[in-house]
């Protein structure tokens, strides 16, 4: 009886099918779970023809499917094998078509770096904070170093590519090393004491701190507080050339300047001597063309004084001939200027006349205006009278008692409008007919058109 109960029960249950179930424990877990750090070792990597990263990682009781696509495994940086062991920041999912939980990998990096790291940005926040790495403080290499200082290891790569650098650039520039190991416990404090040391010294312009590429625990030795201090603290500027361009440790931040690789550590805290003799021989031909343009500018101006050079004789001789010459010019102006007088009292005798004369201009010149205004008015009149003469007649024309006079007559409806259309009158209509003397009154019998 209890088992039918149960059966009757759950016919109430939705029924699922495996894909709906997977579909729902996939979603159940990525909103329950969240991004997360996971750490083991690698097993049963495979790459896939797509790109995409399949492997295990295990621990000493337990593994995990993992997945890393193509899209995500390309910064990765390296790429991991069986035994690895690595730490990867993971979103826990289902695989739907399998039922198989599994991680999808969105980052991994070797175990270990995470904590480096994190200790990094606390030691580099701190000497922030101290302003070991302020910009303002930073100096400038100085341009035409007369020696310089090397602090790496004597068996380093880095001082290889260094010397080699310097030898094709400035042959003759003196290098002293400080060596001291890159790498291994206690790198650090040996690292900051060949750092001291050359500061002590003082035998060098510029301090190159370098060391060939590796990964974060072999640069460590470079992030070492001491050797950030002591860079901090020398009394001549340090170039920072540790690692490759990609790598970057607190050495780099608290040096003066940082280059990318050894090599270019070398090259920028060195002159080039193939640019500098090109500069020296463009300087040279630049002085020698200057040289000439002076020169031929000076010998154009001598030229040109020399011309102008006149014997005190000769001069003496133009300046009696420029005396002569405005005495001349004086006794001239002079006569032309005592007959222009005499021409100017002439006429102005010649306008002095007596009262009687003026009297009678003036009497002559009122008579001609008297007779210009009888001749305006008498034919300013006869011209009015034809205009008014024509004016009647044109209005003579057009007065309709005249049209009238001639035995025309004017049709009007009842209302006096006039009637120009027979087809506007209906028979039985009253009209009024207007004649030269007098009116009728009329009624209309029939219409037409013609």
């Amino acid at each position: 009886m209890d088992l039918l109960d149960d059966i009757s029960d759950s016919t109430g249950l939705p029924v699922l099918t495996v894909s709906e179930l997977n579909r729902m424990a996939r979603r159940a877990l990525e909103s329950q779970l969240p991004l997360l750090w996971v750490e083991g070792e690698v097993s049963n990597f495979m790459r896939a023809a797509s790109g995409h990263w399949y492997f295990s990682l295990k621990d000493a009781s337990a593994q995990v499917r993992c997945v890393m696509f193509r899209g995500r495994n390309q910064f990765a940086g390296f790429t991991p094998a069986n035994g690895d062991h690595v730490e990867i920041r993971a979103l826990p999912s289902l695989y739907e078509a399998r039922g198989e939980f599994q991680l999808g990998a969105e980052a991994i990096r070797r175990a270990g770096a995470g904590r480096l790291y994190e200790t990094f940005l606390k030691l580099k926040a701190k000497l922030d904070a101290e302003g070991l790495f302020d910009p303002a403080k930073k100096r400038a290499l100085p341009r035409f170093p007369r020696t310089l200082g090397i602090v790496t290891s004597p068996q380093a790569a880095a001082l290889h590519d260094v010397l080699t650098a310097l030898s094709r650039r400035m042959p003759g520039l003196p290098v002293i090393l400080y060596p001291t190991p890159v790498q291994g416990a206690g790198a650090g404090v040996q690292i900051a004491a060949a750092i001291r040391t050359a500061g002590a010294r003082a035998e060098c312009d510029v301090l190159l701190v370098c060391r060939g590429g590796g990964s974060l625990e072999d640069l460590w030795a470079f992030n070492d507080e001491a050797v950030v201090r002591a860079i901090a603290a020398s009394p001549m500027p340090v170039v920072s050339g540790v690692g490759h361009e990609t790598d970057f440790t607190l050495a780099d931040f608290a040096a003066d300047l940082r280059a990318p690789t050894p090599t270019a550590a070398a090259e920028l805290a060195s002159p080039a001597r193939q640019e500098l003799l090109q500069q020296l021989g463009h300087l040279g031909r630049q002085l020698q063309q200057n040289i000439a343009r002076k020169q031929h500018s000076d010998m154009q101006r001598l030229d040109y004084l020399a011309r102008r050079l006149v014997h005190p004789a000769e001069q003496l001789r133009r300046q009696q001939t420029n005396l002569y010459q405005l005495a001349q010019r004086l006794r001239q102006a002079g006569g032309t200027r005592l007959m222009s007088e005499h021409l100017r009292i002439a006429r102005l005798s010649q306008r002095l006349v007596t009262p009687i004369h003026v009297i009678q201009r003036e009497q002559q010149r009122l008579d001609a205006l008297g007779m210009r205004a009888r001749r305006s008015v008498e034919g300013g009149f006869g011209q009015r009278q034809l205009t008014l003469a024509r004016l009647a007649s044109s209005l003579a024309h057009l007065n309709p008692e005249g049209v009238l006079a001639r035995g025309y007559s004017i049709v009007q409806h009842e209302n006096g409008a006039v009637v120009q259309d027979a087809a506007t009158l209906n028979a039985g209509d009253k009209i009024g007919i207007r004649f030269h003397r007098g009116q009728a009154h009329a009624k209309i019998e029939s219409t037409s058109e013609e």
